[in-house]
């Protein structure tokens, strides 16, 4: 409790500092603020020109459609084929998916009518009721259920894939978040979680989907474009520490501490305690998670496609040195190191 109470003392100090220093900033360009705020600091301490800070790179255009999803071929059987098959209980599913209303329902009411129509195949065939069947009918309802179940890990890449929940998880439109907006996104983390299980136990009869928890899962992930939003904000940290080393190493080429002036110095140790590291702490926290969450759901997928897989690997990788994730654990770590370096030359100045 005493932990958590200094936690939100240091956030909440944090978020009135920023508050002050950014009046009449418009909502999204906080962290930028910040960054460049630390980096005029820094300047002014080393008596280094600061840096022009370039714009940082939007992330890449998701795949569309046909690049994205796949075409599942229907399974077309006669009227009298599936009334043979009455005590399977699927005729009126068939009819829902093919009448008008099923054939525009969203991605997501399209796997789970796949997953409950699988469902009845694969229980019908267990049951006495295929013992009744004749021979050809036996073989229809084994070869439905089998075909179904090769198709689902296709259906349910097109229900994530497919939905305007997760395509719009990756908007470009979107920016970086606010220092003050990186908390733990519970409700969203637990939307993937959700979608992870379902995907991974979908032909498990012992696992049952609701089509209302689901939906409101993927209505959470509406809410707002995380993937996007935390992938921009690696993004602009990443170039804003490059940006600030390059002045670090332009000062770690003198022989003498560089930090002469107590005033800046006190002034820019201050500022990296109070906001500088706890905004890249906070950052990083938040995309390790949710990059990890995805990395997850995406594991569970027993299917891709050619250009989601490029996508995640140079976006969404948590391994590739080129993507935002290592690039941002790299940058940072440079400049600690760097940073340590200066304080360290200027304690030994000081002791001599």
């Amino acid at each position: 409790m005493v932990r958590r109470a200094a936690r939100f003392g240091r956030k909440a100090t944090l978020a009135a500092g920023i508050a002050l220093a950014l009046t009449g900033c418009e909502r999204g360009t906080e962290a930028d603020t910040l960054l460049k705020d630390y980096q005029q600091h820094l300047a002014a301490a080393l008596d280094i020109v600061p840096p022009t800070p370039a714009p940082p790179a939007n992330i890449a255009v998701f795949p569309d459609d046909d690049a994205r999803l796949f075409e599942i071929p229907d399974t077309r059987e006669g009227m009298l084929d599936i009334y043979a098959l009455r005590e399977c209980q699927i005729a009126a599913l068939v009819a829902n998916r093919n009448n008008q209303l099923g054939r525009v329902a969203p991605p997501s009411q399209r796997w789970l009518y796949e997953l409950k129509l699988w469902r009845r195949l694969e229980a019908c065939g267990q049951s006495e009721v295929a013992e009744r069947l004749d021979d050809e009918d036996r073989q229809r309802l084994g070869r439905l259920t089998r075909t179904k179940a090769e198709q689902m890990p296709m259906a349910s890449w097109n229900a994530l894939f497919g939905s305007d929940e997760w395509t719009s998880n990756f908007s470009r439109a979107s920016g970086s978040l606010p220092p003050d907006a990186l908390d733990q996104p519970d409700d969203a983390l637990a939307a993937l979680a959700y979608l992870r299980i379902m995907t991974a136990r979908q032909l498990d009869p012992d696992f049952q989907p609701d089509s209302t928890t689901l939906e409101q899962h993927l209505k959470t992930l509406r809410e707002a474009p995380l993937s996007a939003q935390i992938l921009r904000s690696l993004q602009l940290a990443t170039l804003r520490l490059e940006e600030a080393t390059a002045l670090l190493k332009t000062a770690s080429t003198e022989p003498s501490c560089p930090l002469a002036n107590g005033v800046h110095r006190d002034e820019l140790s201050a500022r990296v305690d109070d906001q500088v590291h706890p905004y890249l702490e906070d950052l990083t926290r938040l995309a390790e998670s949710w990059l990890s969450a995805v990395d997850a759901l995406l594991n569970a997928q027993q299917a891709s496609r050619e250009a989601i897989d490029n996508y995640r690997h140079a976006w969404l990788s948590l391994d590739n040195p080129e993507a935002p994730w290592q690039r941002f654990l790299n940058a940072r770590e440079s400049h600690r190191q760097l940073w340590e370096r200066l304080v360290q030359l200027c304690r030994a100045d000081k002791e001599a």
